[in-house]
């Protein structure tokens, strides 16, 4: 969230990088300022990376259309492997987990929507990841955990273990966290000093709204 009185400021082409997970994030457009606060990013990932843990989303669509090399998805309870021009779709409340597969660098366009708040809680976790906050899947250490977790439970609920058991473990040191000066997502993370111009590849995916275009 940027302070009251802050103007807009697309984060078009600036770069978010997760070390412990392998993912290299190119923002195409930026929720704040898109019409419809729609996320669409170009994914890189590098061989043996993979999303911290199987999650869902319980009020975001996602679309995974690949670019480039092979990503294994897990939805629901069936597993493939897309390659180059294929594409997912994860409607809400679907849990999903996805991987990295072989040896060259997949390359992802993913759309999220809505995509405001999972911004916010995703580039928390990848700043943290980068400050060395994380454990080696990419997850914040515990008390940073509750503290996400349960102000971003409308945007991600991690798999396992069962929410009701989530919400009892992360309700209870939340309070905990956030005495001890933990915060559900910090400014510094949200923006990048690494700025690029976006691959035309993935432009080329974008229509007019910001939304992916069908493969094909």
């Amino acid at each position: 969230m940027k302070p009251d009185g802050e103007s807009a400021k697309s984060r078009h082409g600036q770069v978010l990088e997760n070390p412990a997970t392998g993912e290299r994030v190119v923002m195409l457009t930026d929720p704040e300022t898109h019409p419809e606060g729609a996320l669409v990013a170009h994914l890189y990932v590098d061989p043996g990376g993979r999303v911290a843990a199987a999650h869902f989303h319980p009020t975001i669509t996602e679309r995974f259309h690949v670019l480039e090399g092979e990503v294994g998805f897990l939805l629901g309870d069936q597993e493939r492997t897309l390659g180059a021009g294929e594409e997912a779709v994860v409607p809400a409340g679907t849990i999903h987990d996805w991987w990295q597969v072989g040896e060259e660098t997949a390359q992802v366009v993913v759309e999220v929507d809505p995509g405001g708040r999972f911004v916010e809680m995703v580039g928390t976790m990848f700043g943290l990841a980068r400050d060395g906050k994380a454990d080696r899947r990419g997850l914040p250490r515990p008390l940073q955990l509750a503290v996400t977790a349960a102000a971003y439970r409308d945007v991600l609920v991690l798999a396992s273990p069962p929410a009701w058991v989530q919400n009892v473990i992360f309700g209870a040191l939340a309070p905990l966290g956030r005495a001890l000066g933990r915060r559900p997502s910090y400014p510094e993370y949200l923006t990048s000093s690494t700025v690029v111009d976006p691959d035309p590849a993935a432009l080329a995916l974008l229509a007019e709204s910001g939304r992916l275009r069908s493969a094909g």
